[in-house]
């Protein structure tokens, strides 16, 4: 489903060139979970943002479905994003004057969908991550797991194959962290997801099918 070769980012700083992440190779199949692991620092979520089109790299290739995204224009890589990849991240940045079924919709409002049809995708997958209660609630009056579950609901709007999971569970307890790590085996389950993880947690990696380990910009399978 995805192959990434040869990828490099590097940034220009005052004190000279920063290379961030070297010549990274992978191969991610179709349905499979992925941990990615290391310190911080490590390149991490600079390979998160480069799978799913959130910036470009310096060098190298992220082919998805057999198509290299950065061939893609602005518009293009922008709608890619858009129908095919949901991002998680630990911070969620749900918009606190919005209710739960109007943070969930925007993704589709985005990708041009009606008014009445986001509001019934955000509804069908608010319900299928035990919401179907807070629709009209607002982020100040979920718990951190409910807020957690609105992300990850939203995430899911347009039916992505891809997920993008930057420390999914990193400002939650351990119990409601549970509950995540289960809502995201069930999900993955029942569509199909291809999930890639970013984490410090070694529970968390265990969950998942595969771990690879970032160390200084370069990834170890």
């Amino acid at each position: 489903m995805i192959a990434v070769r040869n990828l490099s980012k590097s940034f220009i700083t005052d004190r000279g060139k920063i290379e961030v992440l070297k010549e990274v190779d992978l191969d991610i199949r179709a349905g499979e979970r992925i941990a990615v692991v290391g310190a911080s620092g490590a390149g991490k979520t600079t390979l998160m943002h480069l799978l799913g089109g959130l910036d470009r790299p310096t060098s190298g290739s992220v082919h998805f479905a057999e198509k290299n995204i950065f061939h893609y224009s602005a518009q293009e890589l922008d709608a890619f994003r858009n129908r095919s990849v949901g991002f998680v991240f630990q911070f969620h940045p749900l918009l606190p004057e919005f209710t739960a079924l109007e943070n969930v919709m925007m993704p589709a409002l985005i990708g041009r969908s009606s008014a009445k049809e986001a509001g019934k995708k955000a509804s069908e997958v608010l319900t299928a991550v035990g919401l179907q209660h807070r629709l009209d609630h607002k982020p100040g009056q979920l718990s951190g797991g409910e807020q957690q579950r609105v992300a990850i609901a939203r995430s899911l709007v347009m039916s992505p194959k891809l997920l993008l999971a930057d420390e999914p569970t990193g400002n939650l307890d351990s119990t409601t962290s549970d509950g995540i790590l289960a809502l995201l085996d069930h999900l993955h389950a029942e569509r199909d997801l291809t999930i890639v993880v970013v984490t410090h947690s070694e529970k968390v990696a265990g969950r998942m099918d595969h771990i690879v380990r970032m160390t200084d910009g370069y990834l170890e399978s």
